[in-house]
């Protein structure tokens, strides 16, 4: 019951709850001559947090975009289950990509404002989400007033107020000094607890990786096979000691053995 409160708080009464599975059976996806993702096959549990690694140009990136419905594979296939995810798949992208001439409000509304929500519920659906990461007070703000690590926190309430049940991350906190990005990594993981959303987290950052998911997957440098599939043994309940812990230290070490055989 909580789950549904928790969404419902942001949601209102037309909230969706719980997360979407996503099976990928051998994705291929070419541009011209290059291959970056070759028979890729990859199932995603409903309400999982998966992080994605692998060196540059591995097809991290375009894998996201492909499971966001942005781009096509050029062959095989890719499901997601509820297949109707219009308005309850979430992207957030490196930048936080805010309208400058919009406040912080008027940013967060957006979404669903396209999906013709009405304005009072947008309101209040905003402000929810905007509490939800610490922003309450910063509404009537404009992006210019805002630090990096305030304006990605919009971007994320922005892709909160919908109630998604598929969030899409791509390197959203890479940006941000070390400070921001653990407190910003241990908000994340609060909202994935509550909500339980499936949430699919692209980044170069083995820290990263290993803090925020219960999974990670590193990708081959050369089409975007899995190099290292690997269950994370670490608590539900993340926090800042973690990171010192030699349980930590280990699942650091298999990600960053990956990762070294893929430099």
């Amino acid at each position: 019951m909580e789950q549904v409160n928790d969404a419902e708080k942001v949601g209102g009464g037309n909230a969706q709850t719980g997360g979407a599975a996503v099976r990928i059976h051998l994705l291929r996806r070419t541009f011209d001559d290059l291959v970056v993702i070759n028979n890729l096959t990859l199932d995603i549990a409903a309400g999982e947090f998966l992080s994605i690694l692998g060196p540059s140009g591995c097809g991290k990136s375009t894998l996201l975009r492909l499971i966001a419905g942005l781009t096509k594979p050029t062959s095989g296939t890719l499901d997601v289950t509820p297949a109707d995810l219009k308005f309850h798949t979430a992207y957030v992208f490196q930048d936080a990509h805010l309208l400058p001439w919009r406040s912080v409000l008027e940013n967060t509304v957006l979404p669903l404002e396209l999906m013709g929500t009405p304005r009072d519920e947008c309101v209040r659906r905003a402000r929810a989400a905007l509490e939800e990461v610490g922003l309450a007070e910063t509404e009537a703000r404009y992006p210019a007033q805002l630090s990096g690590g305030m304006r990605m926190r919009v971007s994320l309430a922005r892709a909160l107020v919908t109630s998604p049940r598929l969030l899409l991350l791509d390197e959203p906190f890479s940006a941000l000094d070390e400070v921001t990005r653990f407190r910003l990594d241990i908000r994340l993981r609060e909202l994935w607890l509550e909500r339980r959303m499936t949430v699919i987290f692209v980044t170069h950052s083995i820290t990263e990786a290993a803090f925020l998911a219960d999974r990670a997957v590193v990708l081959t440098r050369k089409g975007g096979a899995i190099k290292l599939d690997r269950k994370l043994a670490l608590p539900k309940v993340r926090t800042n000691e973690l990171r010192a812990s030699s349980q930590f230290g280990v699942e650091m070490q298999a990600l960053l053995t990956a990762m070294e055989e893929e430099s």
